[in-house]
């Protein structure tokens, strides 16, 4: 394996996030509009048989290597981490990321398909789907958690905590409860639109350009997914993340390495992700744009969790 925290696009960073201008911040800096429908060169796509169904998993390394598990949110897929995984295998890690339950091709998993089956998507459904892929990998791993994907790594570590190596939250919900109320646009209707009617202002929200706006390549991608995506997912997703478990204390003791990383302009307000990240003993690191690092800042945020995989002793 490389040298812990050093790779073609940089060294270890004094600081984490865009503070410094390095070949990282340079390889960024020079992204353009990218296509996401193509896949990273020598990635492969299978599926994850799990309680829920089937997943749509994409993978980039050597299986044998230490993982690291990249989790999108709510209407993403697992190609908003395709510019981090070639970075990732490069230093000798294996890159393995999904589609959530509900979500672009992994529409056909859920909850109908459990033993015995339930009528909607719950807390407990996408953390056991998470454990299932979690186990066919090389553990413990490092665990990237996106937005949603956050809220369920949470609940996930506290049931599980010996298959974790590291946990790095991105944009994750900084605060328990109702999660939307400080959602900057939506945040004011959130708290009394039901789950359907919340769905709904998500999804407009972000085909409209008004949660995030993005390249016109990116939006295309966007749209495109959302044809598979089930609406039924993201509805009862949004009436979750109104009921966010408060689980700062027990992961505040958690003895692994612990990443915040935000985009300087995130849906939520970086001062309460701020404090999320002094609540559970965090590092955090802040990078240019919005709510989605991994897309923006690929290279710089591949830099940094390399950096943090040094400190939890990967060699």
């Amino acid at each position: 394996m490389a040298e812990p925290g050093r790779s073609e696009h940089g060294v270890d960073p004094e600081e984490f996030g865009s503070a410094r201008v390095d070949a990282a911040a340079l390889l960024d800096a020079d992204l353009g509009d990218v296509d996401w429908s193509i896949p990273p060169p020598g990635s492969e796509q299978f599926t994850i048989n799990v309680p829920s169904g089937s997943l749509a998993a994409m993978a980039l390394g050597n299986p044998a290597d230490p993982c690291v598990l990249l989790v999108p949110g709510a209407t993403g897929s697992k190609e908003d981490f395709s510019l981090m995984m070639p970075d990732l295998a490069a230093a000798g890690y294996y890159a393995l990321t999904y589609d959530l339950a509900g979500q672009y091709q992994s529409a056909a998993a859920g909850p109908e398909n459990l033993v015995p089956p339930r009528k909607h998507y719950d807390y407990q459904l996408f953390v056991d789907d998470f454990l299932a892929v979690l186990e066919i990998t090389a553990t413990p791993a490092h665990v990237v958690a996106y937005s949603f994907a956050g809220i369920i790594a949470q609940i996930a570590y506290i049931q599980r905590p010996g298959l974790f190596r590291s946990i790095t939250f991105l944009g994750c919900p900084p605060e328990p409860g109702q999660s939307f109320k400080g959602v900057s646009r939506i945040g004011r209707f959130s708290t009394w639109v039901n789950g359907r009617a919340g769905a709904a202002l998500l999804i407009w929200g972000i085909r409209s350009g008004r949660v995030a706006h993005v390249p016109p390549g990116r939006q295309r991608f966007v749209n495109y997914r959302f044809r598979f995506t089930r609406r039924a997912a993201v509805r009862d997703i949004y009436t979750l993340m109104q009921n966010v478990p408060d689980l700062r204390d027990a992961l505040a003791q958690a003895p692994l390495p612990k990443f915040v990383a935000v985009g300087e302009h995130d849906l939520w307000p970086l001062q309460l992700h701020r404090l999320f990240a002094q609540a559970i003993r965090a590092r955090i690191g802040v990078y240019r744009g919005g709510h989605s690092p991994c897309e923006t800042s690929p290279h710089e945020f591949s830099r940094d969790l390399l950096a943090l995989y040094g400190k939890a002793g990967d060699a």
